[in-house]
């Protein structure tokens, strides 16, 4: 093991009375280049365990799209020393719950169970590394439990809006792909697509494993040496990054639901990296304009106008761009352009005056109640530190990042909002139910 150790430990103190401790945490490499990353927490009998691979689905190939998350599950299920489905039954029986997740960034496992299994976590998650079965016959199981995925994912209403997004907003990146991937190219995929695939890129170099939660720190690190130095050692790929020409007309298009009856208007931008510091503004922005009752475009649209169902805005962050949308469902006979135009003019607003300080305040302590409730749990903090130093690069942002947000001014709030909320570069995305198809 190199010795080659970092020590965070950093302090913040949350005004408002938020007081927050921060997640102190080591982090270091084994020789074959897996980043681990330990935090202690003795206040209860509670571990997580996170095992996170930088892959996800921009990491595939326009005609071979949905390997990513096809790994999710079958690096999920059978081992050379477990059969498939075991896992979570094993893990229930020791008191524990787990999951599994793909992003178009990034795929992760990860598992919270009492501290007194914790070699029951490390043995799983060095399985995944060391000992995965990829052969035809776990393959073809595979492909029919995505292709039921995929259609229980697509029956439900108003699903299929993030990737008619992705589709509008990106032309060349890969981004563009849907996540879950086309059933038409894992069924031509043959047995060496898959194991090319795994071979470049779920090496220890392209992973972190995070331990957080009541446990001694040696102890640990002699129990990872054990269970993860035999994995071989392999050199991560390079990425070359898809660049897109920016959006200078307004994009039209049309997407049939057969799963709504009421129409949606899908308003969407193609932003910066989550690693940007605009990205963050936009999460400002987005919490200003829809995040619960008072904010501005529900009380307007939703409460005062009556012109609209719901409405919500998010900034998706990604690592190489990001997109900002705004969704809303009209009330009655309400068009899409009319909910359009009421959008418009709470934009304008923002691109042309300063919001109020009273506003301002409201927005900064939300963001500091969700910083802390986020590093409230083992699990939180896990996956929070696995997630930092993948897309980051830095995972001591878990006690840093809300310093960024908080430093973030009214008049930057403005610029942004003039920068990349405008008419000419958005989609206008009409998300309607399938009988209205002509």
């Amino acid at each position: 093991m190199k010795k080659y150790i970092f020590f965070f430990l950093v302090s913040i103190f949350i005004t408002n009375n938020l007081n927050s401790q921060a997640v102190e945490f080591e982090q270091y490499k084994l020789d074959n280049g897996l980043t681990v990353i330990l935090h202690k927490d003795n206040s209860a009998p509670v571990i997580n365990t996170t095992l996170m691979f930088h892959v996800g689905a921009k990491n595939e190939e326009n005609d071979k799209t949905g390997f990513a998350h096809f790994f999710e599950h079958l690096l999920g299920k059978e081992t050379k020393n477990m059969k498939s489905g075991e896992w979570y039954k094993i893990l229930s029986s020791n008191g524990g719950n787990g999951n599994a997740a793909t992003s178009v960034d990034l795929t992760f496992y990860y598992a919270t169970m009492p501290s007194n299994s914790l070699q029951l976590g490390l043995w799983r998650y060095s399985e995944i590394m060391l000992h995965p079965i990829i052969d035809q016959e776990g393959i073809d199981i595979q492909r029919e439990a995505v292709k039921e995925e995929k259609r229980i994912r697509d029956n439900q209403p108003y699903s299929r809006f993030y990737e008619a997004l992705k589709s509008n907003l990106f032309k060349e990146h890969t981004y563009k792909n849907p996540l879950i991937g086309v059933p038409e190219h894992l069924d031509n995929a043959v047995l060496q697509d898959f194991l090319d695939f795994r071979n470049n890129f779920y090496m220890p170099s392209n992973a972190v494993f995070v331990v957080a939660g009541d446990i001694e720190i040696e102890t640990t690190k002699n129990l990872i040496s054990k269970y993860f130095s035999a994995v071989p050692a392999a050199e991560k790929n390079d990425r070359l990054i898809i660049k897109e020409e920016p959006i200078v007309k307004e994009i039209r298009a049309v997407e049939y639901d057969p799963n709504i009856q009421i129409p949606a208007l899908v308003i969407g931008y193609r932003t910066p990296s989550m690693k940007s510091r605009e990205a963050r503004v936009l999460d400002l922005i987005s919490t200003y304009l829809s995040d619960g009752p008072s904010s501005k475009l529900y009380k307007r649209m939703v409460d005062n106008n009556k012109t609209a169902l719901q409405v919500s805005a998010s900034n998706i962050g990604h690592e190489d761009y990001s997109m900002y949308y705004i969704l809303s469902l009209p009330l009655g006979e309400t068009s899409l352009e009319q909910l359009s135009i009421e959008i418009d003019e709470e934009i304008l607003k923002i691109q042309q005056n300063l919001i109020s300080e009273n506003d301002y305040e409201k927005l900064q302590n939300k963001f500091e109640n969700q910083f802390v409730n986020s590093n409230s749990s083992a699990s939180g903090i896990g996956v929070s530190l696995a997630q930092y130093h993948t897309l980051y690069g830095d995972a001591n942002l878990i006690n840093s990042e809300i310093e960024i947000y908080r430093s973030i001014s009214r008049n930057e709030i403005r610029d942004v909002a003039k920068k990349y909320l405008n008419t000419n570069q958005r989609l206008f995305l009409e998300y309607l139910p399938e009988n209205e198809k002509k």
